[in-house]
């Protein structure tokens, strides 16, 4: 299920002043119930619009449910879908979205069996559903009925097809690149700061097909440079890539079936330890085959830097380390892919990574003391590494902290000038200044 965490802000301000930002009013970003769904023709749609309404003491206006009023794309630029599961069925996801004390929401929510399509926030809307307020103000959130560690039982040719149709058009509409560092599961997006990351979701999961999917948006897995290329596409035949991984949350083994994950080692064997992510392990501990423990394991269609090769094994640079995973001859486990990476700036050693792309602090008006800023994650980048990714981040804060814009600034989109880009640092994705790196194309 999606983050049902709402970040709250509280603010005193004494002024409002002019500057330049949009200043939206939730009573004119209302729908009503025959708000017509926006999805592609050819989807069986329906609206069922999430609540939008006081929960509390009229009086506490910071207190509603279950997403924000915005004016998207002409405020912040939306350059992300993010895809959930939703571990209930559909009729009870709707439910719970039109319940305003669940404090959370997704645009959209697609049902198992027939891939029938809700519509329950617009787009210009602001859906509480990644669990990364930068990433929501973002993104487009749709969540798919079914269980992550159930993932062949609800995964369905008509969900896959259904999600496939909306992704493609959504992405024309607002200008989003079909790669997999803005078309993310909820297991992608970064936590807003170190001490975030063991809440973070792993949603749609080791069972969801990506490589199908993402061949259905119209992306395929093809071979775009040479064999020697340093940048791979993670490619295993999903069929063919049997794995067994154990629902640590529920102290139970899972049957070994198709996948898209493909472990990740310390070393070049099955009998080195698994890849640790540092900020989730943050004991040095080696990682687990747990379902939810992404460090250990990259996803199919997913692109890597490679950092060395011995036999039957391929090395990545993983998290600011190097990870290792089998790649026997004469096996589709890689592709080698023609693209875009980002590495250090000649004498920068380690390159600072954020979970979010928020304005410096001197990029907000002086009387707004309730800007969001950014802090690095655990993570580096080293000289000498280098990770896929470059494309542009929008930089911006969007303050709403209550239901009817009653603070100054409520509302209100901040943009800023400092320039960041999106780079695929591990499984998850993450933002790194442009002037901390170089953009280097790889053919």
């Amino acid at each position: 299920m999606t983050s049902k965490q709402r970040i709250r802000l509280a603010l005193a301000l004494t002024t409002a002043s002019t500057f330049g930002l949009a200043l939206l009013s939730p009573v004119a970003q209302a729908t009503s119930p025959g708000t017509r769904p926006e999805c592609p023709r050819t989807l069986d749609c329906e609206w069922a619009p999430a609540a939008y309404q006081q929960t509390g003491d009229p009086a506490d206006k910071e207190t509603y449910g279950n997403y924000d009023t915005a004016d998207r794309p002409h405020t912040a630029k939306i350059k992300y879908i993010v895809l959930h599961d939703t571990e209930e069925t559909f009729d009870k996801t709707l439910q719970i979205f039109q319940d305003p004390h669940s404090q959370t929401s997704a645009h959209y929510v697609v049902r198992s069996g027939d891939g029938h399509v809700a519509q329950m926030v617009k787009d210009k809307g602001i859906a509480w559903q990644a669990g990364n307020w930068y990433i929501n103000q973002q993104s487009i959130g749709i969540e798919q009925e079914g269980v992550a560690t159930e993932g062949s039982k609800w995964f369905t040719p008509a969900m896959y097809r259904s999600t496939a149709a909306l992704v493609r058009y959504l992405a024309a509409k607002y200008d989003i690149p079909l790669d997999r560092q803005h078309i993310i599961g909820h297991d992608n997006v970064p936590p807003t700061s170190t001490s975030g990351t063991a809440a973070m979701h792993w949603d749609p999961g080791p069972y969801w097909d990506w490589d199908y999917f993402m061949k259905l948006v119209g992306r395929p897995t093809v071979p775009s440079a040479p064999p020697s290329s340093q940048l791979v596409t993670i490619s295993p035949v999903f069929k063919e890539n049997i794995q067994k991984f154990r629902d640590c949350e529920k102290n139970l083994d899972l049957p070994a079936q198709a996948s898209s994950a493909v472990p990740l080692h310390t070393g070049p064997s099955t009998g080195s330890p698994l890849f640790s992510d540092p900020a989730l392990h943050t004991d040095g501990k080696p990682g687990t085959n747990c379902a939810a423990d992404w460090g250990s394991k990259i996803s199919a269609s997913q692109q890597a830097v490679v950092a060395g090769r011995a036999p039957g094994w391929t090395a990545i640079w993983w998290y600011g380390q190097k990870a290792w995973f089998q790649s026997p001859a004469h096996t589709r486990t890689t592709t080698p892919t023609s693209g875009y990476v980002v590495r250090p700036k000649a004498g920068r050693t380690d390159v600072p990574v954020y979970g979010v792309a928020y304005p410096d602090k001197g990029e907000y008006p002086a009387d707004f003391t309730a800007g969001r800023l950014g802090t690095p994650l655990k993570y580096t980048i080293k000289q000498g590494q280098a990770y896929p990714g470059g494309g542009e981040a929008p930089t911006g804060y969007y303050y709403a902290p209550t239901i009817d814009a009653s603070y100054p600034y409520d509302h209100t989109y901040f943009p800023g000038a400092t320039r960041y880009v999106t780079v695929q640092i591990g499984h998850r994705v993450a933002f790194v200044k442009a002037s901390d790196v170089d953009i280097v194309r790889i053919r």
